[in-house]
């Protein structure tokens, strides 16, 4: 479902909106919040829930790893989308589950339109890291929005 409203959404958002996103700010066009639900360094596992305002979307990205590693989203509130390189991105929805395999580029965001909220779950794999690459274009991102 889509949310245009800051304040219907939050009421929905069932893992909460958490904090303004500033660590990675500079990895994504529009405003992000993040939610930690583990501590970092604590438990085995990245896992919080990334609420993205209408239009804010994440730069294209690899999550690399020696073995294992990716990332799992789960998909709790709002509408957005996600896209792999060399493929069509894919809409997104409350009870979507998506799995990026290590190496894959990617990216995913809300749509234009909507509030969204996702489980982020990094698959715990050796020498893991995160490269990150160039914004989603505005022009590319919008025409997504008249499909």
């Amino acid at each position: 479902m889509k949310y245009a409203s800051k304040e219907i959404f939050e009421n929905i958002n069932i893992f909460g909106t958490g904090d303004s996103n500033e660590a990675y700010a500079e990895y994504f066009v529009g405003k992000s919040y993040l939610n930690w639900l583990l501590k970092p360094g604590v438990a085995p596992l990245f896992m919080a829930n990334v609420t993205f305002e209408p239009g804010c979307r994440n730069n294209w990205h690899i999550h690399h790893a020696q073995s294992g590693g990716g990332q799992i989203l789960i998909c709790t509130a709002g509408e957005g989308w996600y896209q792999q390189e060399g493929e069509q991105a894919v809409s997104l929805k409350e009870g979507s589950v998506v799995y990026i395999p290590a190496g894959k580029k990617h990216w995913h965001g809300a749509r234009a339109d909507s509030w969204f909220s996702h489980i982020s779950v990094e698959v715990p794999g050796s020498e893991s890291k995160n490269e990150w690459l160039e914004p989603v274009s505005d022009e590319y991102y919008h025409q997504l929005h008249r499909v």
